[in-house]
């Protein structure tokens, strides 16, 4: 079995069980916390709003529903057909459209460019909870999307969240309700390395245009009634640009 059929069958487990009520999943914030908040850094550095967007791990697409509002051709694409199953329920009118895809596979990520030329990518807390080989494999695969004329808008947690996440799962009430199920189903996020995402964004060809740090808001609150916030970190990036433009 390889490393990403492990992967994958871990998110079908979460998704076949997550329900399907807004908010039920840990990072399933409402768009006005999450991708309205990005959008204002990552438009004005594209060079193209008129391409399609891949909303990249989209889950069960709250964000792609947001996005397709606001472009006009997004397709919401995951790993797991159990999350695009969420994602169409929650969809009715076809506002995007949704699509099975291992960005980690060079000849799906090479097919997907082939229908829609280069893409907009929008792509929220994915590195982290990929295995550790596969996410070189997964950039490169954006920057296939991305091609030569598109832009990368990632947002990733911090290596200070490992710290969060570790002490709320070990608290002595035990886990938050919403993050217990991500460990039963072997996701736990994982840490990567604040210095890593632009080394993987270097070696897959693109250059980083613009970087910050952001709280990934989340929907689970701590027993006082605080908003638990995890450390992240988003970065905008594409191919370099010529003198001429």
């Amino acid at each position: 079995m390889s490393v990403t059929s492990r992967y994958r069958e871990a998110w079908e487990g979460f998704w076949r069980e997550a329900p399907d009520e807004p908010g039920a999943v840990l990072w399933d914030a409402g768009p006005a916390l999450t991708a309205g908040v990005h959008l204002p850094l990552f438009e004005p550095l594209l060079t193209d709003a008129a391409l399609p967007l891949v909303d990249l791990g989209c889950g069960n697409g709250t964000q792609t529903r947001f996005l397709a509002d606001r472009f006009p051709h997004v397709v919401g694409a995951d790993l797991s057909s159990s999350a695009l199953d969420h994602a169409r329920r929650a969809d009715p009118a076809g506002r995007a459209g949704y699509r099975l895809l291992d960005a980690s596979e060079k000849s799906e990520t090479e097919t997907l460019h082939t229908e829609l030329g280069d893409a907009n990518v929008y792509m929220r807390g994915v590195l982290h909870q990929c295995e550790p080989d596969d996410r070189q494999p997964l950039v490169d695969g954006i920057a296939t999307l991305v091609g030569e004329r598109g832009r990368v808008f990632l947002v990733e947690l911090a290596e200070a969240a490992g710290l969060v996440l570790k002490g709320l799962a070990q608290s002595a009430e035990g886990p938050p309700a919403k993050l217990a199920p991500i460990f039963r189903h072997g996701i736990a996020p994982g840490e990567v390395a604040n210095a890593a995402v632009p080394e993987y964004l270097r070696a897959a060809g693109l250059t980083v245009l613009a970087s910050g740090e952001l709280p990934l808001i989340t929907t689970e609150y701590t027993t006082d009634g605080t908003r638990i916030e995890l450390p992240s970190r988003w970065m905008v990036a594409g191919r370099p640009t010529s003198p001429s433009g």
